[in-house]
């Protein structure tokens, strides 16, 4: 199977979902939540990730999360990476409680394209101080894409999580998983990265890159905004139109896609030390914002 089926595959059983100049919505990825051991990249910018959602939250965003939030290739279980970022999770749970929380699937967590198992290690945890299992993400769906379908202009964003256009990380996915499992964690805690994923190989970035713009260009520039390769991208109006929101495991910051007022942009989330000596978490614009609607198809 090519990645172009795969990729049509994605976008024909997409949830869709409408949004007008009023939604505003926040595009994360490539969490790679793990259980806070050295392997755990996501350990590092733990803390500048809860205070960005939480800002999101307050502000009355959407949160769509495009794939690999979980790392299921290092960890065998969610309970022992719930464990490790509860408070974050139980933030998560708050989005989903007021239906503001979307899931996409990655090759990371890839186990959640089965409801089943969605249904039976998400939808609640045991809560010690109670000693019952209490609800967390009742009912909750993972899906391999979502169509974001603008109400007034019936423009179509599509978000997946990019994987689509790496043969061997999507077909191939359990002996990668095995092999990280077995390898490359082990490897890793010493310092020396995985070559075979596209976040750590810059041909096979380039590569995932190009497939994923012949698509698009294949599909009349439809706006498609995707993870996986941990490279934020931000294309200018009339250029092919690949989005990439990054990741939230670069070096000491998240990057991540806004989109608000009918407009995206690309931000950063960073530590940053005050003239007084002190650290905080600040948001950076990096790129836009730009208006959709000047990302015309062809």
């Amino acid at each position: 199977m090519s990645s172009r089926t795969r990729l049509n595959r994605a976008y024909k059983n997409a949830k869709r979902l409408t949004f007008d100049n009023s939604s505003k919505i926040i595009l994360f990825s490539d969490c790679h939540r793990g259980d806070n051991s050295f392997a755990d990249d996501f350990a590092n910018n733990r803390n500048i990730y809860y205070h960005a959602l939480r800002h999101y939250y307050n502000e009355g965003f959407v949160y769509c999360e495009l794939g690999d939030g979980d790392e299921l290739w290092e960890n065998l279980s969610f309970e022992s990476i719930f464990s490790a970022h509860k408070n974050v999770y139980m933030l998560m749970k708050q989005f989903h409680d007021e239906d503001r929380l979307h899931m996409i699937w990655g090759n990371h967590d890839m186990v959640y394209r089965n409801p089943k198992y969605v249904e039976k290690h998400l939808s609640t945890f045991f809560d010690p101080k109670t000693g019952n299992d209490e609800d967390l993400f009742c009912g909750i769906q993972y899906h391999e894409a979502l169509i974001l379908e603008h109400k007034d202009t019936q423009q179509n964003l599509f978000l997946t999580h990019g994987h689509q256009a790496d043969w061997w990380n999507y077909t191939f996915w359990k002996w990668s998983r095995f092999l990280v499992r077995i390898l490359w964690k082990p490897l890793n805690v010493m310092g020396i990265a995985d070559p075979t994923t596209p976040a750590k190989n810059y041909k096979e970035l380039i590569k995932v890159e190009r497939r994923t713009k012949r698509w698009i260009i294949e599909n009349n520039n439809l706006i498609t905004i995707v993870g996986h390769t941990h490279r934020p991208r931000f294309p200018e109006p009339g250029d092919i139109a690949y989005f990439n929101d990054g990741s939230c495991v670069h070096p000491r910051s998240i990057t991540g896609l806004e989109i608000e007022n009918g407009a995206i942009s690309l931000i950063k989330w960073q530590i940053v030390t005050t003239e007084d000596g002190n650290l905080k978490i600040d948001r950076f614009l990096l790129e836009g914002p730009t208006k959709l609607a000047d990302y015309k198809t062809n």
